[in-house]
């Protein structure tokens, strides 16, 4: 199971869709991928994590941060409800969401950054 965070029964179904999300990111995704790939800002992120029946964007399992980069269709009303419903269930599972919209990746990158290391910082343990 993919580090314990997927439901088993929905596993094989959900696996192949994460894989093909990996290979076809949206541009926002993949610009901002470059930023945060190979703890570049001090958290290990992953791209299309499954949890539970969900598949998230990025995830730093260590910090149960989850980063959702949203695309214009989240503006629909009906994909705002689903958004929601995904979001407090992650929430309930101990995970924070993150979530930016495609202009936020692409104009105030550095604020995404800030933002996102930020929450990584929170309740890292003290390193003397």
């Amino acid at each position: 199971m993919d580090f314990k965070t997927a439901y088993p029964d929905s596993y094989s179904t959900i696996k192949q869709n994460a894989k093909d999300n990996r290979s076809m990111m949206t541009d926002a995704e993949r610009y901002l991928w470059n930023y945060i790939k190979n703890e570049q800002i001090g958290g290990r992120f992953r791209r299309q994590h499954i949890i539970g029946d969900y598949i998230v964007d990025f995830i730093c399992l260590k910090q149960k941060l989850i980063i959702e980069v949203d695309g214009g269709y989240h503006n629909n009303p009906t994909q705002q409800q689903k958004d929601r419903i995904r979001q407090n269930w992650l929430e309930s599972m101990g995970y924070k969401v993150l979530r930016f919209n495609n202009n936020d990746i692409f104009h105030q990158i550095e604020s995404v950054i800030t933002i996102i290391k930020q929450n990584i910082s929170i309740d890292l343990p003290f390193k003397a």
